[in-house]
């Protein structure tokens, strides 16, 4: 099965580049560790699951988040 020209170009552009940069791929695993402990570490502490943890079902999840919207609107 031949790959169309649209999709291979681009993915030899990008793949060839990637091959070649020397500082760039020491910057991206530095920009992956970033995202990393943004999303997997401070997630856990700074931001826990408030609904799940205040409330039993969907219907009650589904008052309080109206609710709030309605308040914060006046």
């Amino acid at each position: 099965m031949r790959i169309p020209s649209i999709l291979y170009k681009p993915f030899t552009f990008y793949r060839d580049g990637f091959r070649a940069m020397t500082v760039g791929k020491t910057l991206w695993i530095l920009v992956l560790i970033k995202l990393f402990i943004m999303f997997a570490i401070l997630r856990v502490f700074f931001f826990p699951n408030y609904l799940n943890s205040n409330f039993k079902d969907d219907k009650s999840k589904a008052d309080h988040v109206r609710q709030e919207l309605i308040d914060r609107k006046n």
